[in-house]
């Protein structure tokens, strides 16, 4: 019952939303910061509503070392909550990098434009490096962005390779990276039998931010490849607290 009250929620609000769309479309074109930060508290207020229905509960640590600028967000991947919940703890604009099949969704893609979302082609190198130049871009212009470097979710204890050619964005951008670790998120919805959408608590983690435009190239490199470890370190943290 409750996953269908859920679907209906979401097709309804936005087949509802379809007028706000097109205001955002108008409105980036004039500015579009300002743009994504309307879009921004219109899509928070929705999920919020999708979590409430969900019975979903999140604890919170290290929210105090969220900066007040644009950043860019690196967390494992385990659940299409992952977005939901992230967008509404971040409170400043923020979008995904997604893989470009879901522009084939229907209505849904509109949204998750409207939130500064970039669609990748991981099969096409040139097509690739433009959504990383993009993503440069409008995290100058004070979109943060939320990275998944595995690629893919992921319902197992250790990690997947960590794709780092998105970290770019915040080295570019002279941004900061905030590594974030996500535990539970598949209780919720995947890891259901039958995919049934259960009330569960769940926890996040944020890092301390890392700015790797102000490390020099060896601290950099040292850096990025222990971004993994870091994350990892992270989980088993939470999940040996949750055992506790």
């Amino acid at each position: 019952m409750r996953l269908i009250i859920i679907g209906l929620y979401a097709v309804i609000g936005m087949i509802l939303s379809l007028p706000v769309h097109l205001y955002f479309v108008i409105l980036f074109k004039k500015n579009p910061l300002k743009s994504w930060q309307k879009a921004h508290s219109y899509v928070r207020g929705y999920f919020k509503g999708i979590m409430f229905l969900a019975g979903t509960k999140v604890t919170v640590k290290g929210e105090e070392n969220l900066p007040d600028s644009a950043a860019l967000y690196i967390a494992n991947h385990r659940s299409y909550f992952d977005i939901i919940i992230m967008q509404t703890l971040v409170k400043r604009p923020i979008g995904f990098v997604a893989k470009k099949e879901f522009q084939k969704a229907p209505i849904f893609p509109l949204y998750m434009k409207d939130i500064g979302c970039l669609f990748l082609d991981r099969k096409n190198v040139r097509a690739g490096l433009d959504t990383i130049n993009q993503g440069i871009n409008n995290m100058k212009e004070g979109l943060s962005i939320g990275l998944y470097p595995e690629g893919t979710r992921n319902h197992k204890d250790e990690l997947l390779p960590f794709k780092a050619g998105g970290y770019r964005i915040a080295e570019k951008s002279d941004s900061p990276m905030v590594l974030t670790a996500l535990t539970g998120f598949d209780t919720i919805f995947e890891a259901n039998k039958f995919h049934m959408i259960r009330s569960r608590h769940v926890t996040v983690e944020f890092s301390k931010p890392y700015y790797p435009s102000r490390m020099d190239p060896k601290e950099r490199k040292e850096f990025y490849e222990s971004i993994p470890d870091k994350i990892q370190a992270m989980l088993d943290n939470l999940n040996k607290e949750s055992e506790d």
